[in-house]
């Protein structure tokens, strides 16, 4: 939600602020880029000192950021909270290390299938949400939405969720010392670059579908947040798909055809496009296709990321997401400074066909390399 509840609301937002699009859509890219930072720090300190107390902590600084930004004056303050915001990222990463923390490989990749597909029903009619509030209260009824749920997250968190790692006695130095032993595993990168690069058209994806719909297609805010919500669709469908066949197919197979609907998906948008066939229903049906790759591709390759190392299955969910949202936050930018009047759509598809592809590649290196050592 915090990732896309406002994003209906960026043109206006920088209409407020007296800003280009562009400097309003840095609130998605810096948000990634502070998010993939966090994310290398928390794997190992929660390794050390245990996911409960990391995820309590960094609940409370997001809900003081979210603060941040109802208050801002102007954008450069607001898009400082926003940096702040992306705290959050402790939940995202170890809520799958706890998962990892309890069940083996194959079974994790089918329970955090669940778990994500849960969590996709909130992005899913998160924009409609937004658009919704912006054209009744403004954006900062946005962040007031996120003030609320942030609360409910950390009572949730506080009364509920108990320890589920085996603290390390390694110290905090040594933890981040164990990086090469992941950094040095060509199945880690294999699984990673798989995970990054299929989530990298969705993220790519956020930083310009905004543009398109509001200055290529003229949308409004409330029609905005409902198409929005078409690769939310995908998305909870493809893990639905890995909760119910994870377990029996594998993870590689699984990545594998998560990653070749999305590039179908994609190859597909180009032709519509090119064939003047385009518009809101075509442009944001094909993004389906997309959310339903993610969704059998990111929980797989995150299961099978965290098991070529499984003691280090914090460090693992924390670097491979720091890359994940790290590229996401240069595609999101990339999409951003692409989009510019009279371009179209087509960059964006172009972008986000091209990292599907790539995806491809990444999950058959994995599936070499486990032939090669006899897997």
């Amino acid at each position: 939600m915090s990732m896309n509840v406002f994003l209906p609301s960026l043109p206006g937002m920088a209409a407020w602020f007296e800003v280009d699009y562009s400097v309003m859509q840095l609130s998605v890219a810096v948000y990634l880029a502070m998010n993939a930072i966090l994310q290398i720090l928390v794997g190992p300190i929660s390794d050390k000192f245990g996911r409960r107390p990391i995820i309590l902590g960094g609940v409370l600084i997001y809900l003081v950021a979210t603060l941040g930004c109802i208050l801002a004056p102007n954008a450069t303050v607001f898009l400082i909270f926003r940096m702040m915001q992306a705290v959050i990222a402790v939940a995202m990463v170890l809520s799958r290390a706890v998962v990892r923390d309890i069940y083996s490989q194959d079974r994790a990749a089918s329970m955090i299938g669940y778990v994500t597909m849960g969590m996709a029903v909130v992005p899913m009619i998160a924009p409609a949400i937004g658009g919704m509030l912006e054209q009744i209260w403004g954006w900062r009824a946005n962040f007031a939405l996120l003030m609320l749920c942030g609360g409910m997250v950390f009572i949730i968190a506080w009364n509920d969720l108990g320890e589920t790692a085996r603290k390390s006695d390694n110290t905090l130095a040594g933890q981040f010392r164990e990086y090469p032993e992941l950094l040095k595993s060509p199945r880690f990168w294999g699984y990673c670059m798989a995970s990054a690069l299929g989530s990298g058209a969705f993220f790519a994806y956020l930083g310009g579908a905004p543009f398109v719909a509001s200055d290529v297609f003229g949308l409004s805010p409330s029609e905005m947040g409902l198409y929005f919500a078409a690769p939310s669709i995908g998305y909870f469908l493809g893990n639905w798909i890995t909760g119910a066949f994870a377990a029996r197919v594998g993870v590689n197979r699984m990545v594998l055809y998560g990653t070749l609907i999305g590039t179908f998906g994609m190859a597909l948008s180009l032709v519509s496009s090119y064939t003047g066939h385009s518009g809101p229903i075509s442009f944001f049906g094909f993004m389906t296709l997309v959310g339903i790759g993610n969704g059998m591709t990111i929980s797989n390759a995150t299961a099978g990321m965290l098991s070529v190392r499984p003691h280090l299955a914090g460090t693992a969910s924390g670097l491979g997401g720091a890359i994940m949202i790290g590229g996401g936050a240069a595609l999101s930018a990339l999409a951003g400074a692409l989009l510019v009047p009279g371009a179209g759509e087509f960059p964006l598809i172009w972008i986000m066909f091209i990292t599907s592809a790539l995806a491809i590649l990444a999950i058959l290196s994995v599936v070499w390399r486990e032939r090669q050592i006899g897997m």
